[in-house]
């Protein structure tokens, strides 16, 4: 593993589990402890049964602050050198992508993390799988991943944010934020292209469909922290076709699913946004059109959405033009296949193709933006001045896409299919 390369001090934590913290220029920061509230966190032993043996640059920092969204306000750059910073929270959620500062240059910039625990109230919480409860997502602090191919960072400050939009996702292994490499999903990716007016707060899941995500009590912990013109997009379909049960089926259970989502959220102010499910990458014969393998699902979410008023992003007519466009071949670059011995402890060659790589995860998140500028949401207000607009028939060159990996990586396969 490599040496960790990020310069960080702390100056003054201002109040241990409190709302707010600066980390300045004074001294080495400390590593994490419930007393102070702050420090530098050894995710890599928490998170034990991940393999830990990717090369990498990356540094943790933790925080134990209350359920709720929080601005980071990061000055970035070094005095020393030349350096390209990337930054993620809680479970790989991407923040600033790949940040260039020439040396004795700083940049400051500001993002949102939203901050959870499963507890709804004193007698409810949600119902988490086994494998959520080792996830950076779920426990009582609110972390940062500092990374890239030569991080700086001069100084971070952390304040509670009650005033900002958030938007809450809902969905499966298609959206959830993935913890390990080579995994990744659209929900996880979202955030960077989001000022520090909106936080992204992702209850995805791998393997749930509608009935699991609101049986597990999951909708009930997202109303429970909504504000009145918050923000919910949900995306299922993959786990609900396959429930075989009498009932089942996209024309009954599963739009009756959609309508308490539409409904509970707009009982609570909220304002709801519907996805088609993305694409399996699953060729039709002669390997030059993809298949659905959805079924009457896609038509489903469409017509629940003209019904009852909602808008709607087609991800699977975007993620159908997106493999079409990068062809038979170079579709599985946007997708989990990696020969075996890519990752630790990886014997067998990786052939997924439900699941995205980051590459992949990347532009299902901007399939998602442009969905919303398509739909005319007042979220596209808030888009960084780096978003530029994206079409699916005409992907970015994944032989160009730059990812630092997180030092974490698991060979099993999410949930779901």
């Amino acid at each position: 593993m490599k040496k960790i390369f990020v310069s960080l001090f702390a100056a003054l934590a201002l109040n241990a589990n409190a709302q707010t913290y600066d980390l300045g220029m004074t001294k080495p920061v400390p590593a994490f402890s419930e007393q102070t509230g702050y420090g530098l966190d050894d995710v890599e032993m928490r998170l034990m049964g991940a393999h830990a043996d990717i090369e990498h640059n990356s540094q943790y920092l933790s925080f134990l602050v209350p359920d709720g969204n929080y601005t980071v306000t990061m000055e970035i750059g070094s005095k020393k050198k030349a350096a390209s910073t990337t930054v993620r929270a809680e479970n790989r959620r991407l923040m600033i992508h790949d940040l260039a500062t020439k040396k004795k240059e700083f940049k400051t910039v500001k993002f949102v993390v939203n901050k959870r625990t499963p507890q709804i109230n004193e007698k409810t919480r949600v119902s988490i799988k086994d494998r959520e409860k080792l996830y950076l997502t779920w426990d009582n602090l609110l972390t940062l991943e500092i990374t890239g191919d030569a991080p700086a960072v001069k100084s971070i400050h952390v304040e509670r944010n009650d005033d900002c939009k958030t938007v809450f996702l809902c969905g499966n292994s298609t959206v959830v934020d993935q913890s390990y490499e080579p995994w990744a999903s659209w929900g996880q990716m979202i955030p960077v292209w989001f000022d520090e007016n909106v936080a992204i707060a992702n209850y995805a899941e791998s393997g749930l469909a509608t009935f699991s995500f609101l049986a597990q009590k999951r909708l009930d912990k997202i109303l429970s922290q909504m504000k009145k013109g918050d923000y919910v997009i949900v995306e299922f379909g993959h786990n609900d076709e396959k429930d075989k049960r009498s009932g089942r089926g996209a024309w009954y259970n599963f739009s009756y699913n959609l309508k308490v989502f539409i409904d509970e959220v707009r009982d609570k102010g909220g304002n709801i946004i519907l996805c088609t499910p993305t694409m399996r990458r699953a060729w039709e014969k002669g390997n030059k059109t993809i298949a659905n393998t959805h079924g009457d699902f896609p038509a489903a979410v469409r017509a629940v959405a003209e019904r009852e008023n909602v808008p709607m992003i087609d991800l699977t007519e975007m993620s159908k033009t997106f493999f079409e466009t990068l062809g038979f071949e170079d579709s599985k670059r946007s997708l989990v296949h990696y020969p075996a011995g890519t990752f630790p402890g990886q014997t067998k060659k990786f052939e997924d193709n439900t699941h995205f790589n980051p590459f992949g995860a990347y532009e299902v998140a901007k399939m998602i933006v442009m969905g919303l500028k398509q739909t005319n949401s007042p979220l596209v207000s808030n888009l960084r001045p780096a978003w530029e607009d994206f079409n699916p028939s005409q992907p970015d060159d994944w032989k160009t896409f730059h990812w630092t990996s997180s030092p974490l990586s698991e060979i099993t396969k999410p949930d779901g299919n």
